[in-house]
C-alpha cells in the first residue's frame, strides 16, 4: 500500500533513529539640537509612515495555512503535525531551552497506527518564542523513543514522522517543514530605519534651518516677532551657573545649570520603559525575564533608581549650599517618599482597571514604592554625611584621590550592613519545605522538587509580612516555569538591594561634585566604576545565566544584577555625559523632554495607558506588526506631550 506523504512540498529537516542519538540541527554622530525644533513636524511623518508601514506588515505577517485548518496558530506559534506509524501511541512532551532542569510539559498524545503504512497524526501547536525540545516516549511503558531539539519559526508549519525501520526496535524520528515560517522580526527592523530616517531629517532640517540665507528667507516670509522667538527660543540650551539635576528633590531660589545628560540618561531609561510596559510589539526581549538572565525589558528600572540617586547627592549638595537646614530637608524627603508611596499603592495599582480598590487584594509593593524606599533611606543617608562646600577641602594628601568615598565612610559602612543583612537572610533564612539559600523559580524548574518555593527566602518574607493576596499575582516565571505562587518582583527583601543601586547613583552625583571641573576624571572614574562592578557580576554569575554563585535576576534583584545594571549605568553614563555636556555634540533629544518630567509621564502613562490614542482596536491581534506600530505611536504620544510640557515650562515634582 502506497504510504501517506504530507502536502505541499516538505523540507526535510533532521532525522532521528534511536531514542539514544540525539541530532542537533544548524540554526538557521548625531548633531546638536539647533535653537528650532518642530516636534509637530515628525508626529505627523510618524503617523503617515506608520499608516504606511501597517498594511506592508500585515501582509508580511499573514502566513497562509490554506492546506492545514486543525489548529489555529497565534502569534508566537507553529503549526505541528505528528505521525505515528508505530504499534504503540506516543506521549509527545516538550521542555524550552530556557527553562532551567525542567520538567517535560506533556503537549499530547498521538494514536498508534492503524496499520503498517496508514499512520494516525495529531495537531499540536509548539511555541517559536526559543528553540525547544520535544520528546517522545511509548505508552503505557514511558519509554523514550526519540528526542527532537529545533527552534520552530513562527507561523511554519511542521510534520514529525515516526516510524521503524529494518529493526523493530529502532525508531525513526524525522522532522519537515511544509511551508516556510514569518520572519518575525521584520516589523522590528523596519522600525528601526524608519526612526533611523526621522532622526537624519530632523538633523539634516534643523542644520539646514540654522543656515543664515534660510533664517532670512523665513524671516521674510513670516514677518512676525513670534517667528523670530521661535527660532531664536533657547530650546533647552543649558544653564550654566551651577551643578543640580534632580526630579524629586526641588531646585533652590537661584538660578542653576542642569547637566543635560543626568535628564537625558533618564529619559532614555523612561522611554524604553514606557515601550516594554506598553507591550514592545509582544516580542519575548521586550519582555522581562522568566528568572535568571536579562533582557531590554529588565534594564530599565535599575538605571532610574540609579540617576535618581546621582540626582540626590547634586541636589541635596546644592541646597545645603543655599542655606537650608538638614532637619528641613529630612521633613522634605520623609513627606516626598510618603507622597511616591501613595501614589503607587492607590493611583498606580495593576487591580485599579478590575473596578474599585478593595483591601482584600490590594498590592502593596511596586515600583513607585520602590523608589520611595530606595529614595528615603539614600536621601537620609547623604543628609547624615553630604558637605556643602567642596571647594575647602584639601587636595594634597595621600588619601585625595579617593575623596569621594573617603569622606562619606559611615554612608558606605550602612550599606555595607544593609548588604550583609541581604546575604544572610536569602542563603540562611529557613524556609519551610524549601531548601535554605534557595533561588530558584520552582514550578516544574530544579525538576520539579520545589515547587512552591519561588524565590526561597524573598517570596516567603512577602508571603508572611504582606500577605498572599497583596503580592503580585502573576510573576513572569509563570511564562516558562509555570510557577503556581504569588512572588512580587518589588518585594521586601530586593528593596535592599535596590539601595545598592541607588547608593552607586549617589557615588556617581558624588564623583561629578569633587571633579565637575575636570571631565577627564569624571569619565575615568566612571570607567573604573564600570570595570569594577563588571568583574564582580563575573565573578558571582561564574559568567554564565544560571550556573553562577548569584545569578543575574531581575525578580529577586540579586547581588549580581545590582552589580551588573549598575556597571551598564556607568558605561551609558559617560557615553551622554561626554557628547552632551563634554563636547556639546548632541543635545539630549527628545530623550531630555521626558527626563524632565519624569513623575507626570510614569504615572499618566500607566493611568491612560487603555485609552485612546495609545491603545485601539487592532484588525489583527495576533500580529507582531500592528502591536509594534500601537507600541511606538503611544510611547511617542508621550515624547511629545513632554516636549510640550517642557516648552510650556510645566514641571510636576513632588
Amino acid at each position: 500500500m502506497a504510504k501517506k506523504k504530507p502536502e505541499g512540498n516538505p523540507k526535510h529537516i533532521t532525522s532521528h533513529k534511536s531514542s539514544a542519538v540525539r541530532e542537533k540541527p544548524e540554526k538557521g554622530n548625531e548633531m546638536k539640537q539647533p535653537k528650532q525644533a518642530n516636534i509637530f513636524f515628525l508626529a505627523v511623518i510618524v503617523v503617515v509612515i506608520a499608516v504606511c508601514v501597517g498594511p506592508l506588515m500585515a501582509e508580511i505577517s499573514a502566513p497562509d495555512f490554506g492546506h492545514s485548518k486543525h489548529v489555529a496558530v497565534k502569534m508566537d506559534e507553529a503549526l505541528l503535525t505528528v505521525s505515528n506509524e508505530l504499534e504503540t501511541e506516543v506521549l509527545v512532551s516538550w521542555r524550552s531551552e530556557r527553562c532551567y532542569q525542567c520538567l517535560y510539559q506533556h503537549l499530547g498524545v498521538v494514536p498508534a497506527g492503524s496499520s503498517p503504512g496508514q499512520p494516525s497524526s495529531a495537531h499540536f501547536t509548539v511555541n517559536t518564542e526559543h528553540e525547544i525540545t520535544l520528546q517522545l516516549n511509548s505508552t503505557p511503558e514511558a519509554q523514550e523513543l526519540c528526542k527532537v531539539q529545533f527552534h520552530f519559526g513562527e507561523h511554519g508549519n511542521y510534520s514529525l514522522w515516526m516510524k521503524n525501520l529494518n529493526n523493530v526496535s529502532i525508531t525513526n524520528c524525522s522532522l519537515l517543514s511544509n511551508s516556510d515560517p514569518v520572519n518575525s522580526n521584520m516589523p522590528i527592523l523596519v522600525a528601526f530605519f524608519v526612526i533611523v530616517g526621522l532622526a537624519l531629517i530632523f538633523a539634516v532640517g534643523c542644520r539646514v534651518l540654522r543656515l543664515g540665507v534660510v533664517r532670512g528667507f523665513v524671516l521674510r516670509i513670516s514677518g512676525t516677532m513670534e517667528t523670530e522667538r521661535l527660532i531664536n527660543s533657547e530650546l533647552g540650551s543649558p544653564r550654566t551657573d551651577a551643578l543640580v539635576t534632580d526630579n524629586i528633590l526641588p531646585s533652590p531660589a537661584n538660578t542653576n545649570r542642569r547637566l543635560r545628560s543626568l535628564d537625558t540618561f533618564r529619559g532614555i531609561s523612561l522611554v524604553i520603559m514606557v515601550f516594554v510596559n506598553y507591550g514592545g510589539g509582544r516580542y519575548w526581549f521586550f519582555r522581562h525575564s522568566s528568572w535568571n538572565g536579562l533582557t531590554v525589558a529588565d534594564l530599565v528600572f535599575p538605571w532610574f533608581v540609579f540617576i535618581m540617586g546621582t540626582s540626590i547627592a547634586l541636589s541635596i549638595n546644592s541646597l545645603l549650599r543655599g542655606g537650608a537646614s538638614r532637619s528641613s530637608l529630612l521633613k522634605k524627603v520623609l513627606w516626598r517618599s510618603a507622597q511616591l508611596f501613595l501614589i503607587g499603592v492607590f493611583v498606580i495599582n495593576p487591580n485599579y482597571c478590575l473596578g474599585p480598590l478593595s483591601l482584600d487584594n490590594l498590592r502593596i509593593p511596586g515600583v513607585l514604592q520602590r523608589l520611595a524606599w530606595s529614595y528615603l533611606v539614600v536621601a537620609s543617608l547623604d543628609l547624615l554625611v553630604a558637605r556643602g562646600h567642596l571647594d575647602i577641602l584639601t587636595t594634597d594628601a595621600w588619601w585625595s584621590p579617593g575623596l569621594d568615598i573617603i569622606l562619606y565612610w559611615p554612608a558606605w559602612l550602612c550599606v555595607l550592613l544593609l548588604e550583609i543583612l541581604w546575604l544572610c537572610l536569602t542563603f540562611f533564612l529557613p524556609v519551610p519545605g524549601c531548601p535554605t539559600g534557595y533561588l530558584g523559580p520552582g514550578g516544574i524548574g530544579d525538576m520539579g522538587l520545589h515547587a512552591n518555593c519561588t524565590g526561597g527566602a524573598a517570596g516567603y518574607i512577602d508571603r508572611r509580612l504582606l500577605g498572599e493576596q497583596h503580592i503580585y499575582q502573576s510573576p513572569s516565571s509563570r511564562v516558562i516555569y509555570a510557577t503556581k505562587m504569588p512572588f512580587d518582583p518589588e518585594g521586601v527583601l530586593g528593596s535592599i538591594n535596590s539601595v545598592l543601586m541607588a547608593f552607586l547613583g549617589l557615588q556617581a552625583g558624588k564623583i561629578l561634585l569633587h571633579y565637575r571641573d575636570v571631565p577627564t576624571s569624571v569619565i575615568s572614574r566612571f570607567l573604573i566604576w564600570g570595570l569594577l562592578l563588571g568583574a564582580i557580576s563575573a565573578v558571582l554569575t561564574e559568567c554564565s545565566t544560571d550556573k553562577g554563585f548569584i545569578p543575574v535576576n531581575k525578580n529577586l534583584w540579586s547581588l549580581s544584577y545590582v552589580t551588573t545594571l549598575a556597571c551598564f549605568a556607568f558605561v551609558l553614563l559617560v557615553l551622554v555625559y561626554y557628547t552632551i555636556d563634554v563636547k556639546k555634540w548632541w543635545s539630549g533629544a527628545p530623550f531630555y523632554y521626558t527626563g524632565m518630567n519624569s513623575i507626570l509621564v510614569y504615572v499618566g502613562h500607566e493611568v491612560f495607558e487603555d485609552y485612546f490614542p495609545f491603545r485601539w482596536r487592532m484588525a489583527n491581534s495576533q500580529s507582531h506588526a500592528e502591536h509594534l506600530i500601537q507600541n511606538v505611536l503611544a510611547t511617542s504620544l508621550w515624547v511629545v506631550i513632554s516636549y510640550i510640557l517642557y516648552r510650556k515650562r510645566i514641571f510636576w515634582k513632588i
